[in-house]
C-alpha cells in the first residue's frame, strides 16, 4: 500500500505541477485548480437529472437470499412510495390447481416513436381520472401507465417494469422500440434485461433466471432509456410475480420545461406520488463562470485515487457500491465520498456532474465514460477514473476485477471534472 500512496501523491504533483495551468481555448474550460480567484469558461447547461428509480418493492420471503446489495439510485430523489406486497405466511405447502397457459396477447406494430421525460410512481394505482387530468396539462402529448417493483433476479434486485408491449414500445429508443421479435417475447412471458445488466451484470441471453415465484427467460438485451430500468416484463407477467398494478407512469412532453411540468404533475397526482426525470427538456444554456472553488482540491483528488487505488483486484459485482466488491459507478461514488464529496449513484447521472473537458486535457481523478451499449447507442453506459499517464482505474464487468488499464477510446463519451456543488444537485 505504501508504494501505492507514494505512486498516487507522484502523479498528482506531476500532474499539477503548474497551478496556474490553462486549457486551450476552443475547450471552453478553464483549469479552476488554480490560484486564480475567477476563470471565465462557457460551457452547456449542466442538466439535473433526476433517475427514473422505481421504489416499489416487491418484497421476498425471509427465505430468499440476496446475494448482491440493492442498486440504490438516487434512492433520495423517489422516497416514501414504497409499497409492500404481501409475503406467504402460510407455514405448509399449499397446493393450488395449475392454469391453463393462457396464449400470449398479440403486439400490435409500431406507428410512432415518443421520448419520455418523465417518470411517476405512486403508492396506489393511477386510474383513469388522473391520467385524464395529466394528459390534459400544457406540454404533454403521451402517457403510459406500467407497473412497477424491483424484483429479486438471480439475487441482484433489478428495478423493474410490467408493460403493455403494444404500446408501451413507443416510449422505448429507436432500435427497442423497432423490433417486433423483442416485444413478441415480452408477450410471451420472456425477460427483456438492460445491455449493462445482461452484459456487464452477468445475466447472458437465452439463461433462465429465478425469482421468488417462478422462472424467467432472459429473452433479449434491451435498454428502456429510462434510467434505472434495468428490465422489462408484460403486465400479465408482473401480475403473476404479484407487482402493484398501474403505479407508474411514463409522460412525454417534448414541448414543456420538465422542471416546472414537475411540479404541476405533482399538483394533480395522488399525495405521496414522486416524479423523476429521465430526458429533461430545459431552458437553454447560458455562459457560466466557474470560480476557483468549484473543483476538487488537491488534496481530495489525493484521497479519491489513494481510497480507489486500494481497491484492486476486488471483484466487480453487478449494483455493488463497496466496501468489497463494486460496480462501475459503484467504485466511483465510494471512492469520492471517502474524499468526502457526493457523486450520484449512476453512470448517466455522474456524466452531467461537472464540465465536459477533452481527454487531453484530463488530469488524474477526473472521470471518462463510454457509451457501449448497442441496443440504445447514446446511453452513457461505463465509466472510469483517470489515473494519469494513459491510463484508467475502473471495475469492469462480471468476471473482472478492479484494475488500471489503458484507455481505450472505442465508443469513448467524454471525460467531465467533478464539480462538488453540481454533483450534489444531481437527483
Amino acid at each position: 500500500m505504501p508504494d501505492r500512496r507514494t505512486r498516487v501523491s507522484r502523479l498528482i504533483d506531476e500532474a499539477r505541477q503548474d497551478l496556474a495551468y490553462s486549457p486551450r481555448p476552443r475547450i471552453g474550460y478553464g483549469e479552476a485548480r488554480t490560484s486564480r480567484p475567477v476563470v471565465p469558461i462557457v460551457v452547456a447547461l449542466v442538466v439535473v437529472v433526476l433517475a427514473a428509480t422505481v421504489v416499489v418493492v416487491l418484497q421476498l420471503p425471509d427465505d430468499s437470499p440476496v446475494t448482491s446489495p440493492r442498486r440504490p439510485v438516487a434512492r433520495q430523489t423517489l422516497q416514501g412510495a414504497l409499497q409492500e406486497v404481501p409475503q406467504n405466511t402460510a407455514t405448509a405447502p399449499v397446493a393450488v390447481p395449475t392454469p391453463a397457459p393462457t396464449p400470449p396477447a398479440p403486439v400490435a406494430p409500431l406507428t410512432t416513436i415518443r421520448k419520455p421525460h418523465l417518470f411517476v410512481v405512486t403508492n396506489k394505482p393511477l386510474g383513469a381520472a388522473v391520467v385524464s387530468k395529466v394528459n390534459r396539462l400544457s406540454g404533454v402529448k403521451a402517457v403510459e401507465r406500467a407497473d412497477a417493483a424491483e424484483v429479486v433476479l438471480d439475487g441482484k434486485r433489478v428495478q423493474t417494469l410490467g408493460v403493455n408491449p403494444s404500446t408501451f414500445r413507443a416510449f422505448t429508443p429507436k432500435p427497442t422500440a423497432r423490433s417486433d421479435r423483442l416485444w413478441r417475447n415480452v408477450s410471451a412471458g420472456e425477460l427483456v434485461v438492460s445491455f449493462v445488466l445482461g452484459n456487464d451484470g452477468g445475466m447472458s441471453l437465452g439463461k433462465t433466471v429465478s425469482t421468488s415465484r417462478t422462472s424467467l427467460r432472459v429473452g433479449a438485451y434491451a435498454t428502456m432509456g429510462m434510467g434505472a430500468i434495468d428490465a422489462v416484463v408484460s403486465q400479465q407477467t408482473a401480475r403473476s410475480l404479484g407487482f402493484p398494478q398501474d403505479n407508474a407512469l411514463v409522460v412525454s412532453a417534448p414541448g414543456a420545461d420538465s422542471a416546472e411540468l414537475r411540479h404541476k404533475l405533482l399538483r394533480v397526482l395522488p399525495k405521496g406520488s414522486q416524479v423523476a426525470t429521465i430526458n429533461p427538456v430545459f431552458t437553454a444554456p447560458r455562459r457560466t463562470v466557474w470560480s476557483a472553488g468549484a473543483f476538487l482540491t488537491v488534496p481530495q483528488i489525493r484521497t479519491v485515487l489513494t481510497a480507489a487505488v486500494g481497491k484492486l483486484g476486488r471483484p466487480y459485482v453487478w449494483g455493488a457500491e463497496g466496501p468489497d466488491t463494486f460496480d462501475c459507478s459503484g467504485l466511483v461514488q465510494w471512492a469520492y465520498a471517502q474524499a468526502g464529496i457526493r457523486v450520484p449513484r449512476v453512470t448517466h447521472q455522474q456524466f452531467v456532474s461537472g464540465p465536459r473537458i477533452e481527454l487531453s486535457q484530463a488530469q488524474p481523478g477526473d472521470l471518462l465514460f463510454w457509451r457501449n451499449d448497442p441496443t440504445n447507442p447514446g446511453y452513457v453506459s461505463h465509466v472510469a477514473i483517470y489515473w494519469g499517464g494513459g491510463k484508467m482505474l475502473h471495475a469492469p464487468r462480471t468476471g473482472d476485477v478492479v484494475k488500471i488499464v489503458p484507455i481505450s477510446t472505442r465508443n469513448f463519451a467524454g471525460a467531465v471534472r467533478i464539480s462538488p456543488q453540481v454533483a450534489a444537485q444531481v437527483r
